[in-house]
Order: structure tokens, then sequence, then C-alpha cells
């Protein structure tokens, strides 16, 4: 094809990740792009082998049009394997790149690519685009010349979401941070306690009394044993006086007349 731009690349099913493909990032104070990194499959051959193939044809480029004709005996290639370990800082990849190709593309904030799905409708909300997501992307390699080195780098093109994936945030939630420290912390001053749970003593009903025992009202002052409904209480013998001192009183005799003097009685011979 007369059209055709040895140097971009569609990729087979990739794994995104460092994902600023809504609005663009400034890295380490440099210029703000987009940009996501990609993770190939090793499995992918034929994707491997177009991105080589387009790697080859941006040299080429840069052979005649940026490097003077003269091609560097070093020349800084931006796909990386990714079960070794990271040019920046000689650490191992993260675990989600082992097995893959690890490739970052950006492009300037004046070039934001165009995110779409299967059925290639605009993809508009944001929270679906995502580090972790399954794409087909469109990259184009070329040859730069800058600051005195001499390379290839990788520009971002557009990108067709065809999966969900876990999410690569690489971050905890609140709770996840805080679930322990829920447990230990008494709670506050008023607070409440939770919707339908159990409280002590609240909500079950009165113990019954011993039969035959005077009860207090539920919440109401205690009444005397005495008291009853509609009847104004009776004096009882003895009941609120002060006991005696000393040997317990003898019960009076009622006085008796002698029926032949009319006088009291004062012996048990009548006439006296």
């Amino acid at each position: 094809m007369a059209n055709h731009d040895p140097q971009r690349v569609v990729t087979g099913k990739v794994r995104l990740s460092f994902v600023h493909l809504t609005s663009p990032y400034a890295r380490n104070g440099q210029e703000p792009k987009y940009s996501a990194t990609l993770l190939i499959p090793k499995s992918d051959v034929a994707t491997k082998q177009r991105m080589d193939a387009a790697v080859n044809a941006a040299i080429q480029e840069g052979v005649e049009k940026r490097w003077n004709g003269v091609r560097p005996p070093q020349i800084s290639i931006p796909i990386y394997d990714g079960d070794g370990v990271k040019p920046s800082d000689g650490l191992p990849f993260g675990p989600e790149c082992k097995g893959h190709w690890v490739l970052t593309a950006s492009s300037k904030a004046d070039r934001k690519p165009e995110i779409v799905d299967l059925q290639l409708n605009p993809i508009l909300n944001a929270t679906d685009v995502y580090s972790g997501m399954y794409a087909h992307v469109s990259i184009r390699f070329f040859a730069y010349f800058s600051s005195g080195k001499k390379g290839i780098g990788c520009g971002l093109g557009n990108v067709q979401k065809v999966a969900d994936g876990e999410p690569l945030a690489g971050g905890k939630s609140a709770a996840d941070d805080f679930a322990s420290l829920a447990a230990t912390e008494p709670a506050p001053y008023g607070a409440q306690p939770a919707y339908g749970q159990p409280q002590p003593g609240y909500g079950q009903p009165p113990q019954q009394p011993s039969y035959g025992v005077p009860q207090s009202g539920y919440g109401q002052a205690p009444q005397p044993p005495y008291a009853q409904p509609g009847y104004a209480p009776q004096p009882q013998p003895g009941y609120g006086q002060v006991p005696q001192q000393g040997y317990p009183q003898q019960p009076q005799q009622p006085v008796q007349f002698d029926p032949i003097t009319g006088k009291p009685l004062n012996g048990p011979v009548m006439g006296i």
C-alpha cells in the first residue's frame, strides 16, 4: 500500500500500565504528555516482529535525516524485557511485567489520543480507562537526536479498549489501611450503637418476681404494703408506734362491781 507507514504498528491485545490517557501528565518535572506503558505478551510473536521491523525503519530514517548519515554504535531502543531489570535503576520489573515485553509510548499535550470501545464508540467516562485494562494500541517509532543522545522513541497514537482487567493502581483503600484500627479504638463519647445490635438491658423483658413478694411498679416509687387502690389505709395495731422498753405489759381485766354493796369488788368475797 502506498500509504503504508513502516514505522507504525497496531498491536495485538496488550495490557496497559501507568495510564495517563485522559489528561497529560508531567513526569519528573518534564513536559506534560499523554502516555501509557504497554505490556506485550511474549507469546504474541506477530506483534513483536512488527515492532522490530518498525524500529529498523526508524533507525534507517535516523541515519538518513537526523544522524548525518552515520549509524551510532549504541542506539537506545525503548523495548525492554519484563523478565529482566529496569534501565532506570537496575531493579527488577514488577510482577505484572513477567513474561512480557515492556514499552512506554507517549504523545504531546496537543495530541490527545482517541479512546474507543470494540464498536469504535468513544469512551467518555474516565473511570473506564485505567491501568490494568486490555487494549489495542497504535504506536509509531521514530529516531531522535536530543541533548547529544541518539536513539529511537515511541509515539502514542490511539487506543481501543478490548477488555477490563485487574487494576494495577498499586495502592490500598482506606478500609484496608484502617480496618484493624477501627476495632481497637474506643467509640467517641455520645456515639450511638450500631443499629440492630443488642444492648445490655435494653429491650429485654423485666424479670418476674417471686410469687407473693410485693414488687414496686416498673419505674414507679414503691408503695406501702397496706395500700390498695381505692381504699384509704387503716391503722394497724402497733404499726408505726415506738415499742415500750422493759417488761411487756399485761392486758388489763375489766372492773367488776359487788351486787350487794354496789362498790367495786376488791376481792373474791362479795359484801366486804
